[in-house]
């Protein structure tokens, strides 16, 4: 483990990370990382004193950290699969063989989603012969508890203190793929009924974003044609804009999340699609079919144009978009960042909106006329992060005017720096910056103090033309939460790397992983509703309930092991997230001993719904 920092909104955090080896199913080694706590902000740490972060990281490997919440993870935690214990004096001794038990925990998750029955009633009716639930509990389990390949999942499965298969062919892990791609409207339809009904799903507010994922494999999928050369049939994993700057095939995803943070859908796209071209075919068959009531969708200003507003609006919905500044119109610009008419909430806050009129039009050319209210404000947060996001080039665009010769410049540089150049600064034969009398001649000092003056300055636009301004700003915010989920999804989860090929069994990893997260945010959400964390505690913990990576590592401690006579005991009751999740579901598991009849009585009366 060690100590890393990485920057939010322009500020220094610290994680405590751990460095792992995995093996694909070709058997090629790679090292990944994953989060082990996440330890605040480098402020509230730092002494004061010189090289804060080298004796920090000294001291955490002295095992004498200088902050005391690391101490807990810098010694060897003994291993406990296999141990020696004592019943009472007089009784042999006896060797324990722990087993999890959190599976029958997540059953009940499950059964709250409706899918237990799901997946046990097909096998009643219909022709398989393989036990599609017990594959699946399998698949979705071992994804929240043990992240792994397919194959290495079914391994999982004498993890469990009463193994979820008994005899079974584990190629029919593929068949179960295979039924979750196929019913996968179905799933996701049983889901939020069920959400609706038991847990009051009231989805008034949506959440739409998209993220990619990343396949190791050098050459993208190519499209089916027929004998014609017709298409017939897209390729998934193509190239595309990576959100982590990769240079592999990616394949797109769509998540729509509700104003809890529990995800109600997704839906993918070969990943050459661009984001805003998967917002109305994604409503259409996500959300579209599940007859809500009327929703407002919010999502960031990639999915804002003219099609997708109209798509909303002639379904009676409503939105609240991000806009781009940079990109709109002269007079829009004009009064957006003009001083007039601004609100001033605080020194760090201001905000100003109008009412406006535009016409939309659908992919058919048909028209519409719409009202909208236009929303501009500036924060000092977003001032000080578009500082930072540009500080690197403003500051290579100062050492070239103050000594352009025989400076380079990449191509990226160059396109962005075009626009504060009144003509060409490069030589187009060396690709050199050209001489200093000329180069300052060719500046546009108004253009460059211009963009300067616009950093920390954000639209959106929104047809609730009766919201206050302030609540569809704060609605809008509520955003950022689905990037809780897409960490959760590509850390915790391990949703990548992807271990299987067709776009079949692609999408039904995907809509695994998806019954994973919303497992896991039921209870992060049970826990904030528990009223057992305080604001007064960390604020990651009281936002989401406790992080995933807790709950996970919590799960895992969850067991009983074997005794003497047939006997069974709960490990680690004690532990203080694992004790949390209990408590917020009103779980009271008594230290004794206990026949394996009486094991499954201690959840019985689970306290489920919201």
């Amino acid at each position: 483990m060690y100590i890393a920092v990485f920057k939010n909104n322009g500020k220094d955090y610290l994680r405590l990370m751990e460095s792992y080896r995995t093996k694909s199913a070709n058997g090629k080694v790679s090292i990944r990382k994953r989060i082990i706590h996440n330890i605040g902000p480098l402020s509230k740490f730092d002494d004061g004193e010189p090289n804060f972060l080298e004796r920090l990281r000294e001291s955490f490997r002295l095992g004498n950290p200088i902050i005391p919440e690391l101490e807990e993870y810098t010694g060897k935690k003994p291993p406990i699969e296999k141990y020696t214990i004592r019943l009472q004096e007089g009784d042999p001794e006896c060797v324990g063989h722990p087993r999890l038990y959190s599976h029958v925990f997540l059953d009940k998750l499950l059964d709250e989603l409706g899918l237990k029955y799901f997946f046990s009633s097909y096998k009643g009716f219909s022709k398989i012969e393989y036990d599609v639930l017990n594959f699946a509990r399998l698949l979705i389990y071992g994804r929240i508890l043990n992240p792994d390949s397919k194959m290495a999942t079914l391994e999982q499965n004498d993890d469990y203190y009463t193994p979820l298969l008994k005899k079974f062919n584990p190629y029919n892990v593929y068949d179960t793929l295979d039924f979750i791609y196929a019913n996968k409207e179905k799933i996701i339809r049983r889901m939020n009924t069920s959400l609706v009904k038991k847990w009051h799903r009231n989805p008034e507010i949506i959440f739409y974003d998209v993220t990619n994922f990343f396949f190791e494999i050098e050459e993208p999928d190519e499209d089916i044609l027929d004998d014609d050369g017709n298409e017939v049939a897209k390729g998934f994993r193509k190239m595309g804009v990576s959100k982590e700057n990769r240079k592999q095939p990616i394949v797109q995803m769509g998540l729509f999340m509700d104003d809890q943070g529990l995800p109600i859908s997704i839906e993918s796209f070969p990943g050459n699609t661009l984001d805003c071209n998967t917002f109305k075919p994604a409503i259409s068959k996500s959300i579209d079919g599940l007859d809500y009531a009327r929703f407002i969708m919010i999502a960031d200003r990639g999915m804002c144009n003219y099609q997708n507003v109209y798509h909303l609006l002639d379904q009676n919905n409503g939105y609240i978009l991000a806009k781009s500044l940079r990109k709109s119109a002269a007079d829009e610009q004009e009064w957006a960042y003009s001083d007039d008419d601004f609100t001033e909430v605080s020194k760090d806050f201001k905000y100003k909106s109008r009412i406006m009129k535009r016409t939309v039009k659908d992919a058919n050319g048909k028209k519409k006329t719409i009202t909208e209210n236009v929303i501009v404000y500036w924060s000092r947060s977003f001032y000080e992060r578009d500082l930072h996001e540009n500080a690197s080039f403003l500051e290579t665009l100062e050492k070239i005017m103050k000594n352009p010769k025989g400076f380079r410049v990449t191509d990226i540089q160059a396109r962005r720096m075009r626009q504060f150049f009144k003509g060409d600064f490069l030589n187009s034969e060396t690709g050199e910056v050209v001489e200093a009398s000329k180069l300052r001649a060719l500046l546009d000092k108004e253009k460059l103090e211009q963009f300067k003056a616009h950093f920390g300055f954000y639209q959106i636009i929104t047809s609730e033309i009766n919201m206050p301004p302030l609540e569809a700003i704060e609605k809008y915010h509520g955003l950022s939460r689905i990037e809780d989920q897409f960490r959760v999804m590509k850390s915790d989860l391990e949703t990548r790397p992807v271990y299987v090929r067709t776009r079949e069994h692609i999408e039904a990893h995907l809509l695994i992983c998806l019954i994973a997260l919303t497992m896991i945010r039921m209870i992060q959400c049970k826990i904030c509703r528990s009223g057992l964390v305080s604001k007064s505690d960390d604020i990651i913990l009281w936002s989401m309930g406790l992080p995933a990576y807790r709950i996970q590592k919590a799960l895992n401690k969850w067991k009983v092991e074997l005794l003497a006579d047939d006997l069974y005991r709960f490990t680690d009751l004690d532990d203080p997230d694992l004790k949390l999740i209990l408590d917020s579901f009103g779980i009271k598991i008594p230290v004794k001993l206990f026949h394996k009849t009486d094991l499954k009585s201690q959840i019985k009366d689970i306290n489920m719904g919201i």
